[in-house]
């Protein structure tokens, strides 16, 4: 993935997508859509995959969300992987066992298939479920916070106010395990990466760049603008805890100003196994560019 502050992970999927593609002309690309959303487009990804480009972030998690209701209820071909992104959802490992065929033409078959078959779903807009959110203290007192401030033509006093106040949800994850995208804050309040990236962003940054807000899981590069930190970030991913990921996609979460002397203790609930959709980490969606 690239990480948050040298070039954004939202085009790893379509970059991949279509190189793929041109190399596996046997299974076509389909287009399909549903309410109130423009049509999609299916391209083969590799051997065994589908890249399902849609139009927008909101289509995409309606389209994932879609996705694990048909697999929970058996209607999906064996998938191994369903990884969202930015505008894309990525079905890696598809098989089909049946037939006389060759391994690869059986899964060139049941790709082709399935492929039509995802172009001809009617997803309708996703359900806004009453799950509670997730709470992560912040110390709103990051190097960008006057800039932030700035861009939004508010004093920085009241960065913390407007960026606690939005409602969160995890679009997808990427850059790193436990990095999870952001979406909620109105376009008014969306700001450019950095021009100059730094070479090391700490482990807790709470960070904004375009529609996303991010927190990083481990220390990295990245150009997107610090406005604060988690105190101990070490939640957001834990490889002794299942799932060891605290964000996944379609999580709902709240942002809560502390003080620089209060670690947040408690506000973190840890997550229980099949609380979430399986969200992992990807090496080309990193934040980087984040």
């Amino acid at each position: 993935m690239s990480a948050p502050g040298a070039g954004g992970g939202d085009g790893a999927h379509d970059a991949r997508g279509a190189r793929d593609a041109s190399s596996a002309p046997s299974a076509p690309s389909a287009r399909g859509g549903g309410p109130g959303f423009a049509p999609v487009r299916v391209l083969p990804a590799g051997p065994h995959a589908l890249l399902v480009e849609l139009a927008d972030g909101e289509h995409a998690e309606a389209f994932h969300a879609e996705l694990l209701r048909r697999r929970e209820r058996g209607e999906l071909p064996a998938v191994r992987e369903i990884v969202p992104a930015a505008r894309t959802v990525l079905l890696d490992g598809i098989h089909d066992g049946t037939g006389e065929r060759t391994p690869g033409e059986r899964a060139s078959g049941a790709r082709e298939r399935f492929a039509r078959d995802l172009a001809s779903w009617r997803v309708e807009p996703p359900q806004r479920e009453g799950r509670e959110p997730v709470e992560i203290p912040v110390v709103y007192d990051g190097p960008d916070l006057d800039e932030v401030a700035a861009l939004w033509g508010v004093p920085a006093g009241e960065v913390a106010a407007l960026h606690s106040r939005t409602a969160f949800r995890v679009a997808f994850c990427g850059f790193a395990p436990g990095f999870g995208y952001l979406t909620g804050l109105p376009e008014p309040l969306h700001v450019p990466r950095r021009t100059t990236p730094r070479t090391r962003v700490p482990a807790g940054a709470v960070a904004l760049a375009g529609p996303y807000t991010g927190v990083y899981p481990r220390p990295s590069p990245g150009g997107w603008q610090i406005v604060g930190r988690m105190p101990d970030p070490g939640a957001l991913w834990d490889p002794a805890r299942e799932p060891a990921a605290l964000l996944a996609p379609g999580t709902p979460v709240r942002f809560v100003a502390v003080g620089a002397g209060n670690g947040g203790a408690g506000a973190l609930p840890a997550p229980r196994a099949g609380d979430f959709p399986a969200g992992r980490a990807r090496a080309g969606d990193s934040p980087v560019g984040s």
